[in-house]
Parts: structure tokens; C-alpha cells; sequence
């Protein structure tokens, strides 16, 4: 077997043409890792050869399959709890930070479909919670840095990451400028909070992959993506990092550090 890897850089708009690339060499089954519109972009340029999708947001929502039970066609898949949490990463940041904080959150605009979920879920849980929300975009890392000069500017206390795939590609640099501005930043994945991160809620992505994996071999192996129910990750974990914390001259409440799956030292 031989793996033909591709990989858009963060740029959204290269997908359609690198999924084109593998139809043309009629590969057996395209696996899309963490990327909604990566497996948009396989959906519209194959009918026949099976794919597997590893998506954030409601795949029937936005038209991958018919129905979680019975996908259909030929994609299948593997859904994860994400814009979902963002609503509790805001009430992290709301509840770690004195009453008044201004919360800013960082979304990815050219992930259009998951961007508008996500200001929906911020407009409500910010409205609820009696919360100041500042939205930044960034889709390249000029413009990660551009938004942490409007968060510097604008006075925001706290940033929410969006578990947007991107962001990830980009976490290094992004706890590099949370650490120089010194903001107490909330991330969507552990990955984050192992790296030097404040604090991560989600899912575990070893876990998300590896299920990709498991119904690409049962594919591999002769099973239809038709006949693979689309499953759905639920299980979420709370990573806190108290040296960052310590850094940030920030006193984490007992109440966080009892609730949390793991803490780093």
C-alpha cells in the first residue's frame, strides 16, 4: 500500500485542486483529516471513490451525508465535539477572568461554513454569560498577528481560540504571542497545553485519527462507506498548564484544577 499525502498549508482555497489531483490518480479512498471544507472539496469532485471525513461541524448539516445511521453514496466519516465547545471555552474564559473582561475569540473566516456556526454560538453564549465578545479573523499568519495587535489595542482580557484546523497548523506561534502579550488563552486540543498553552478543551486528536484510520482499512478491506455509520466522538478532556499560568501571574481557581483531566506542572 502507498500513502499519497497532500496538504493545502492552511489555504482553503487550494483544496478543490489537490483532491482533484488524487481522483485523477485514482487513489482507493481519500481520508480527509480535521478539515470541513477539505471534505466539501473531495464530496464535489468524486462520486465514486470512497471517502472518509474527520469533521467539526453537523455533516448532515451541511450536505457530506443523508444521515448519520445511513451516509450514503460514497463518504462516511468520523464527527467531533468542536464549535459545540466554544460556547464552554467562553464560559472558561468568562469565569477565569475578573467580571467586566472583555473576551476576545479567534475564528478562521475562510472556513465559511464553520466561521458562521461559530459567531452564532458566540453571539448566544456571550449574551447569556453578560460577556463583551471581540471577534478576530485570521485565515494566514499575518493575520494572526495582525488580530493579536487589534486584541492588544482593543483591550481584550482573555482569548478563545476556534478549534478551526488551521489554528492548529499555526499553535506554536500562536502560544509565542499569547505569552508576549501576556494573554490567558483557551484552545480547543491538548496539543496546545502540552505545547505551552494556558488551558485546552476538547477531544483527544490521537483518538479522532485513529478511528479515520480504522474505517479507511474496513475500506481498504472491502466494507462501502455507504454501510459505515458516520460516528461521533463525544468524550472531551480539560488540560491545564500552571507553569503558564504561573507566568501569566495567574491564580487558577481550585474549582478548574478539580474538574481537569490533566495538569501540567
Amino acid at each position: 500500500m502507498a500513502i499519497d499525502y497532500r496538504w493545502a498549508e492552511g489555504h482553503n482555497e487550494r483544496l478543490p485542486a489537490l483532491a482533484t489531483d488524487l481522483v485523477r490518480r485514482e487513489v482507493a479512498v481519500i481520508a480527509v483529516g480535521g478539515s470541513t471544507p477539505g471534505a466539501l472539496a473531495a464530496k464535489s469532485v468524486t462520486d465514486t471513490i470512497p471517502v472518509v471525513f474527520l469533521v467539526g461541524t453537523d455533516p448532515v448539516k451541511i450536505g457530506l451525508v443523508q444521515s448519520l445511521a445511513h451516509p450514503g453514496g460514497n463518504i462516511t466519516g468520523i464527527t467531533i465535539l468542536n464549535v459545540e465547545l466554544l460556547a464552554k471555552g467562553l464560559e472558561f474564559a468568562h469565569d477565569l477572568m475578573p467580571p467586566g473582561t472583555k473576551i476576545a475569540v479567534l475564528v478562521n473566516p475562510s472556513n465559511l461554513l464553520q466561521a458562521a456556526t461559530e459567531r452564532g454560538i458566540i453571539q448566544g453564549a456571550t449574551r447569556v454569560l453578560g460577556a463583551r465578545p471581540l471577534v478576530l479573523d485570521a485565515s494566514s499568519p499575518g493575520e494572526i498577528e495582525a488580530a493579536f495587535g487589534t486584541l492588544v489595542s482593543e483591550r481584550a482580557g482573555v482569548l478563545v481560540v476556534s478549534g478551526e484546523v488551521f489554528f492548529l497548523t499555526q499553535r506554536a506561534r500562536l502560544i509565542e504571542l499569547a505569552a508576549q502579550h501576556a494573554i490567558p488563552t483557551i484552545y480547543a486540543y491538548r496539543e496546545y497545553t502540552a505545547a505551552g498553552g494556558l488551558m485546552s478543551y476538547g477531544g483527544s486528536l490521537t483518538d479522532m485519527y485513529r478511528q479515520v484510520g480504522n474505517y479507511t482499512g474496513r475500506i481498504l478491506k472491502g466494507e462501502k462507506a455507504a454501510d459505515l455509520p458516520v460516528q461521533q466522538v463525544t468524550k472531551v478532556e480539560l488540560a491545564i498548564n500552571l507553569k503558564t499560568a504561573r507566568a501569566l501571574g495567574l491564580d487558577v481557581p481550585p474549582t478548574f484544577l478539580a474538574r481537569a483531566d490533566e495538569v501540567i506542572e
